[in-house]
């Protein structure tokens, strides 16, 4: 492997943009600290009228601003080589200012909570702190559920144990936790939970058997402490919950996004309408594979063998530039500006960072780390990223900082929207019949994974958490069982009834952030429906312009709907296209 100094200038990203030398991020740093006192000290007067809450919040986002272009740029220093002790440093010095100035402003919220009915209001609509209204009239809409300050306390004083259940969790699956291996053909193979699912995209169906098995007696012989353990955090949702006086452990989870708990139902309730389309395909994969019952074992197998495409990075931006042309030459000239202007980190190196990420500070363009292999792959990768870091790039231009990043329930959005239209590009243009198989059988498994698997995760932590409101214990027993018939239910009659894919929330760590996962559905949903309407109605482009430039001025939803999309429409649209994807690659099968 290359190291850092041999990889050429221009695939290596420019951080030069945020600070042209060490010196100028240690006199930022220097800056930062010294705010610190003079933010404390803003607690006397910072609530006493409009003009001393301005300023307060000026200084406060400056300070913010500063410690998040000090911390990105160290990081990512420290993500070219993580061997290089002194970005190690300056990342953890970065982190240790971030402690610092989150205790410094820590009185803000209860401190303008505190303040008499209608004071806080008044403020919020004075023009002059424009830029916090929403920012303000989100925290008194969090009013209701903010208690008193000795309460406040002892919730604060839980918070160090109030996570043990999944830090419990945490250390079992991936230090206590031993898979064992498994003996096939003379060979032996080491379970882990990075080997598991290789293994079970592998065409030999025993040694799938034998792995699905091995790999869930592990979760199986520590059951009765699994499920212990998921109780107890399912039990502290439901306690947070009743103590700060929402409806349920749901209607908690949601409220931070101000999503209604309508839309989490009502995807559950769509998908399930769709499902005769997920037999459908589990019923080609039973036939594909020639087996008389297919099992979950089989679920991974590729239905496809893997394709021999190669791209260059070079052959790469072309392929994405192409198949995002339907954004119009305005998004394409800063996708272009982004290749030209070394905004990416492109091939791997000794110590960098794996995978790939889009990142970067408000007032700088946003950057991207690529790992490039060359493969198809990593062509989805660069369109992926750059989805994310063109939603950064048009909400950074748009939006000032106090309201310039958006929520995670529509992170995802603009970087599915840029995969599925590489997607349709391939799909129309490429000529090998294999390859567009293999095309399609990869578009496929998204609506699976991504939209039925998700929700279905989604309906046992709704199911779970309603068991607990009612009483009704969570035990071995209860939660397999929700989970088996869920699982049944979601794949169908062609599925086999093995017992052994009821022990599977027990792996799930998403499972210990409730009401997390729905986001995964419903961001590609989204997606979904922005290529369809991109495709089939006049104005969209600059609807989904408007939807890229919100950042976080507004809620999720209501971001969504600028760009006209209502989330249960785009679940059924989403669903239709799984349809039609499945009909296509039915006729290539």
């Amino acid at each position: 492997m290359k190291t850092r100094s041999e990889i050429p200038e221009q695939f290596k990203w420019k951080l030069e943009d945020i600070y042209q030398s060490e010196a100028q991020w240690e006199a930022e740093y220097r800056e930062l600290e010294g705010m610190l006192p003079a933010l404390e000290a803003r607690k006397q007067n910072i609530a006493q009228s409009a003009e001393e809450l301005k300023a307060g919040l000026d200084e406060m986002y400056r300070a913010m601003l500063l410690l998040e272009r000090l911390y990105v740029y160290a990081r990512m220093r420290r993500d070219e080589d993580n061997a290089n002790s002194y970005y190690q440093g300056l990342a953890d010095r970065a982190q240790g200012l971030n402690v610092r100035l989150s205790a410094a402003i820590s009185y803000l919220n209860p401190l303008l909570l505190s303040l008499p009915e209608g004071v806080l209001e008044g403020y919020a609509a004075q023009p002059e702190l424009a830029d916090y209204r929403f920012m303000l009239e989100d925290l008194l809409r969090s009013k209701a559920h903010v208690l008193e300050e000795g309460e406040e306390r002892l919730l604060s004083m839980a918070g160090d144990f109030s996570d043990g259940a999944q830090g419990i969790y945490t250390m079992l699956n991936n230090a206590d936790l031993s898979f064992g291996s498994v003996e096939h053909d003379g060979q032996t193979h080491q379970l882990t939970h990075a080997s598991y699912i290789g293994l079970m995209q592998g065409e030999d169906r025993v040694l799938r058997e034998k792995v699905f098995h091995q790999f869930y007696q592990s979760f199986q012989s520590h059951i009765n402490t699994i499920a212990a353990t998921y109780g107890t955090s399912v039990k502290k949702d439901v306690f947070y919950a009743k103590a700060r006086r929402y409806q349920s452990a749901l209607d908690a989870a949601l409220s931070s996004d101000n999503v209604p708990e309508s839309v989490y139902r009502d995807l559950i309730e769509k998908v399930h309408a769709h499902l005769p389309t997920m037999y459908r395909y589990v019923a080609l994969r039973r036939k594909i594979l020639g087996v008389d019952q297919l099992e979950m074992y089989d679920i991974y197998a590729p239905l496809v063998s893997e394709v021999d495409a190669k791209y260059t990075y070079e052959q790469a931006k072309k392929l994405v530039l192409e198949g995002l042309s339907v954004l119009g030459e305005e998004y394409g000239a800063h996708l272009r500006e982004a290749f030209a202007s070394r905004w990416i980190d492109v091939f791997e190196n000794k110590g960098k960072t794996s995978g790939a990420y889009s990142w970067g500070a408000y007032g700088t363009h946003p950057y991207v780390l690529l790992n490039h292999r060359d493969d198809l792959d990593s062509v989805f990768t660069i369109a992926h990223e750059l989805g994310h870091a063109m939603h950064s790039f048009y909400s950074d231009a748009a939006q000032p900082y106090p309201t310039a990043g958006y929520a995670i329930f529509v992170a995802e959005v603009a970087s599915t929207v840029n995969e599925i239209l590489l997607t349709k590009h391939l799909l129309r243009t490429v000529k090998d019949a294999k390859l567009k198989k293999y095309i399609l059988n990869h578009y496929i498994d998204q609506f699976r994974t991504t939209v039925l698997r998700q929700t279905m995760f989604a309906e046992f932590e709704m199911l779970a958490h309603e068991m607990a409101e009612k009483g009704e214990p969570l035990t071995v027993q209860s939660l397999c069982q929700t989970y088996g018939k869920l699982n049944a239910l979601y794949h169908g009659p062609d599925m086999g009834a093995d017992d052994t894919i009821s022990y599977e929330w027990a792996r799930i760590p998403h499972f210990y952030n409730a009401f997390y996962v729905y986001k995964y559905a419903t961001g590609f949903s989204c997606a979904c429906a922005i290529v369809h309407k991109l495709e089939e109605e006049p104005g969209m482009l600059e609807k989904y312009k408007v939807f890229l430039s919100g950042g976080g001025s507004d809620y999720p939803m209501e971001l969504l709907r600028k760009a006209g999309i209502e989330v249960g429409e785009a679940v059924e649209i989403c669903m239709k296209e799984f349809a039609q994807a499945l009909e296509e690659f039915e006729v290539l099968a």
